[in-house]
């Protein structure tokens, strides 16, 4: 079998990757989502931002970093809300909680 029809195959079905910015508190890591975030709209693509509701230490509608660096966000209270946020996105970045604002 050659590999162009599995290619064509794979073409056909909606495909997309999960990245991760992992590190320790104060390492950057809403800085850089957000500078990720940025750089999707200069290729003109549409981008959006989430955050959990339970999450408002600096702003209940923007992320915001230690540093001071602010992105609006779209807040969800359910992970199933983040699909529907999604639609028609071709990047979605997602924070989380930290462990100073679950309750």
């Amino acid at each position: 079998m050659s590999a162009l029809p599995q290619r064509l195959a794979s073409a056909a079905r909606p495909h997309g990757q999960l990245e991760l910015i992992c590190g320790p508190m104060f390492s950057g890591k809403s800085e850089e989502l957000m500078r990720r975030l940025r750089r999707v709209g200069y290729a003109r693509k549409t981008a959006i931002l989430v955050k959990p509701a339970i999450d408002d230490r600096y702003s209940v509608d923007e992320v915001v970093s230690h540093e001071g660096q602010r992105m609006a966000a779209r807040v969800v209270r359910t992970p199933e809300a983040i699909m529907q946020l999604a639609a028609g996105a071709d990047v979605v970045g997602v924070t989380r909680a930290s462990s100073s604002t679950t309750r």
